[in-house]
Order: C-alpha cells, then structure tokens, then sequence
C-alpha cells in the first residue's frame, strides 16, 4: 500500500471552523499528525477508533517527514493537521520536498487563517470602500529574518490593513515601525489572542499608543494577531463611504442602475 498525505487546514481553533473536507479526511484517516503546540486537541477528536495520531511539537522536520512517509506504508489516508491554513507560516514546502522525493502523492486542503478569525471575532473589516482595499499579511523580524524590502515599517508605509502574524512578543518592534512609517499615536490596533478557541478568545482594543500596556494588563504573550488598519472601528463612524456595488446608481450585468449617480462612477 502506498498512502495520500493530506495537508489540512485546522483553522484557527474552534473545532467546528474546520472545513467540511478537512473533517471528512480526519473521520477517514488511518494517521494523524497534529501541531499540539498551536491546532486544539479537540480536532482530532474525528478521527476513527485505532486512528494513530501524534503531536509534533517536540518534532524536527525530519522526524515529522520521516514520521509521515513511514505512516504512507500502512495506511491510505495521512493528515498533516495544521493550524490556520497549511500555506501560511507552515513549512509546507519543506514538508512536501520529502513526499515528492519519495514518490508520495499529497494535497493541500486550505483552512480559515486566525487573520480572518481574529477580524471577525472583533465585528470589524479587512477592507472598507476608499479607506483600504489592501490586505497585507505579514510578521516583524525575529530568529527569522525578513526579506529585503519586507520590513514592517515599509510595508506599513502603505497605510492599508497589516494582519501582522507571530510579533506578539516584539510588539515594541510593532510600534516602533508603524510611528517610524507615520502612523499616529490615535491610529486604532486590535489584538486578538486565541481567535475562536473556546472559552479562551481575548480581544483587546487599543492605539498605538497603548495597545502594548492593555495587552500586557491582559497577560496576553503568545498565539495573538496584531491587526493595525484604517478601518478599524468604522461601524460607530458618523459616515462611510457607499459600497459602489450596492449603490442603487451603479449599474453592472446582474443589476440596471435604478438612480443617477451623484458622482462619475468608480470600480467597485
């Protein structure tokens, strides 16, 4: 027998945001290999009686290739379960080397990032109609370096949505690039320790002022997206600016316009 490794999506931590394939591929897996240390154990609660499941928080990137492809001898279906989505900070081209080396098929199942979570736990936008319509995912340099021209305080210099991964910790760094590239001390941050844990989601509110003290009352130090953006708290605006799509003067294929427009129309 030669097994299919599935590198699957956990989602950001509520058990129920897995997708409907990913559980599909937990009920019918013969092994899993799970990230302890960030995926709730609560997800590997699908699998099938005599399932082998294994955390790999002590693991090296060898251990867990090896780990995987002896696993492919034995059973049809292998799980990678990893947080968020595999794509995004989760050493899934590493992983993948060995299994095309070794001839094993793979796929990628995509999974909800904690970026997404994080924002929509706190009711707020990624993008808002002429405020941003960029979303930049990125992390400050820490044991691993940025590359040239990815430094936070260039990237924040474009003043659109940082979801800013893995920088709990150097959240000084945080702050020191985002008032290096020019954004006020008022400038709205959100951190979201958790997003969608059960009974142990915390969202903290801040500026750039003071977003640091008002996690550190919080005793939040780990597992924790930053979020600095323009929109933020733009549900209590007095005004926004009308959506183009749903505006009843702009007109597209599936709708005639039903009001002149006020303005020269713009793209949605």
């Amino acid at each position: 027998m030669t097994g299919k490794v599935w590198f699957v999506g956990a989602g950001p931590g509520d058990p129920e945001l897995l997708t409907v394939k990913g559980r599909r591929l937990l009920e019918e897996a013969g092994a899993i290999l799970y990230a302890g240390s960030l995926v709730d154990r609560a997800a590997t609660l699908f699998a099938p009686p005599g399932c082998e499941i294994r955390d790999s928080k002590d693991m090296t990137l060898e251990e867990m290739s090896a780990w995987l492809l002896d696993q492919t001898a034995r059973h049809a279906t292998v799980v990678r379960l990893q947080t968020g989505d595999p794509g995004l900070y989760g050493a899934l081209v590493e992983m993948t080397r060995p299994l095309t080396a070794a001839g094993i098929e793979w796929t990628v199942v995509p999974g909800v990032s904690s970026a997404f979570a994080s924002v929509a736990a706190a009711g707020e936008t990624l993008t808002l109609p002429e405020v941003t319509q960029t979303v930049i995912l990125t992390r400050v340099a820490g044991r691993t370096p940025m590359p040239p021209g990815e430094e936070l305080e260039a990237l924040a210099a474009h003043r659109s949505t940082l979801c800013i991964f893995l920088s709990i910790t150097l959240l000084h760094e945080v702050q020191r690039a985002l008032r290096a590239a020019g954004w006020a001390e008022d400038a709205p941050i959100l951190v979201v320790q958790k997003a969608s844990w059960p009974g142990e989601e915390k969202i903290v509110r801040g500026t750039l002022a003071d977003i640091k003290q008002r996690c550190q009352a919080e005793k939040i130090a780990s597992q924790a997206m930053i979020v600095a953006s323009p929109a933020l708290g733009a549900a209590d605006w007095p005004t926004l600016a009308r959506s183009k799509l749903y505006d009843p003067a702009f007109a597209h294929r599936f709708r005639k316009a039903t009001v002149a427009a006020s303005s020269p129309e713009t793209p949605a």
